[in-house]
């Protein structure tokens, strides 16, 4: 039997046993006794101390990468299964999504008592190459002489570096990582240009969503993002993890269906969970960002909002909150996407077609979430009729700080188009 132990801001909170391929986890008494506590997952109540293979496996699966290749090259490189989420942690578990972090038993004490603040400072040159490096082999998070690994989930190619308002680096175990970068790869020309873009509209639509810009290091341009799951203690200049997961694991479902469509979490699913989980008045606000999220995704072609793409902060005493969006992206930048082949992640109504969704879609929705049906339309109208002055703002803003593409330009004119029809529908 081989075991992990899973920390939480560095206290032990259970330990995950592999034991003949089947997994489980087992909460400390420590941790479960402790006031201010909280679940390592929605999944895995604090009422239990014991969690089998079905409940673990997919929030381990949760925070690796979701590409084959990537899992590929990692097996070959640290000489493990890439089908074995436990062995693949047990190399990149020490700085993952959220606060949890997973170390052998044997080197616990060893990790614990290593100065914090260990970092390798970077050049300008070091971070392009570094770059430079992803975009060549998608699995080079880092390099082989780095001690500190993490694991982070989503298909794209991505490093994730510590920043101190001057310099980049790359932090040892238990300093956390404070920005992930992007660069861009394949066929996404300018998705850097775009992700930044529907961020910041997001946020100029007054919806919460991580904090982004757009950076090139030498000739090597990525979006660079700041890591919500981590906050500057005051007064110091240290960095505290703050826990999160993505909805598939807090539904308890493997990311290989985050999609609908093959039996993912859909909208009732997700409103059911905040419904369940976020406190007080609180929730209703939550339950209202989520809805507008769709919406959102919906005006801007945003077709890779799937469960995992939406995330909850659990905190102590098991407060949850919806998490700020990310990785929020629109396809119809790209000038070969024929938006009525288009589908989004989720349903709406009874379609997953982009352009067969309209408001009688969106109030079938609001049935099925059970919220009020007028004020959600009401919502809707009021979201696209705001979006063409807000996109074109930041647009703005965005070309005189120099960060342009055409494809943003063509994404602000598809946009705009298809937000004004609203009002004819």
């Amino acid at each position: 039997m081989s075991e992990l132990i899973a920390l939480l801001n560095e206290r032990e909170v259970g330990t995950v046993r592999q034991d003949h391929g089947r997994l489980s986890f087992e909460y400390a008494d420590s941790w479960r006794s402790a006031a201010d506590s909280y679940p390592l997952s929605l999944s895995m109540s604090l009422g239990a101390a014991r969690h089998g293979h079905a409940s673990i496996t997919p929030f381990l699966w949760g925070l690796l990468p979701d590409n084959e290749f990537i899992l590929g090259q990692w097996g070959r490189r640290f000489h493990v299964s890439p089908r074995n989420p436990f062995a693949l942690l047990a190399h990149v578990g020490e700085d993952c999504a959220g606060a949890v972090q997973f170390v052998g038993r044997e080197r616990l004490d060893a990790f614990l008592t290593a100065r914090q603040g260990d970092v390798e400072w970077l050049t300008e040159a070091d971070v392009a190459s570094r770059l430079r490096g992803l975009q060549a082999d998608a699995s080079a998070w880092r390099t082989a002489e780095d001690t500190g690994q993490f694991s982070l989930a989503g298909a794209q190619p991505k490093t994730a570096l510590v920043f101190d308002g001057q310099r980049w680096g790359v932090p040892s175990g238990r300093e956390p990582t404070t920005h992930i970068l992007k660069p861009t790869t394949g066929g996404l020309d300018g998705h850097a240009q775009n992700e930044h873009l529907c961020l910041s509209l997001a946020r100029a639509l007054g919806l919460p969503a991580a904090r982004s810009e757009v950076l090139t290091f030498e000739d090597v341009t990525t979006i660079v993002v700041t890591r919500y799951d981590r906050l500057r203690v005051p007064g110091t200049t240290l960095t505290q993890r703050v826990h999160q997961e993505d909805m598939c694991q807090a539904l308890r479902v493997h990311p290989a269906i985050k999609y609908q469509n093959p039996g993912g979490p859909g909208p009732r699913q997700i409103v059911d969970l905040l419904r369940a989980n976020v406190s007080g008045r609180r929730v209703d606000q939550d339950v209202a960002t989520f809805l507008d999220a769709l919406v959102l995704n919906w005006l801007i072609g945003g077709t890779d909002a799937h469960a995992k793409n939406y995330s909850i902060l659990i905190g102590a005493g098991g407060l949850v909150r919806l998490a700020p969006l990310y990785d929020i992206a629109s396809v119809l930048a790209y000038p070969d996407v024929d938006p009525r082949k288009s589908k989004l992640a989720m349903k709406i109504g009874d379609t997953y077609r982009l352009h067969e969704v309209g408001l009688k879609e969106w109030g079938d929705l609001a049935a099925q979430v059970r919220t009020n049906a007028d004020a959600f339309l009401s919502r809707v109208r009021a979201v696209a009729a705001e979006l063409p002055d807000r996109l074109a703002d930041e647009a703005a803003r965005m070309k005189t700080a120099g960060c342009s593409h055409p494809n943003v330009d063509r994404l602000v004119r598809v946009v705009t188009e298809r937000a004004k029809t609203v009002e004819t529908l």
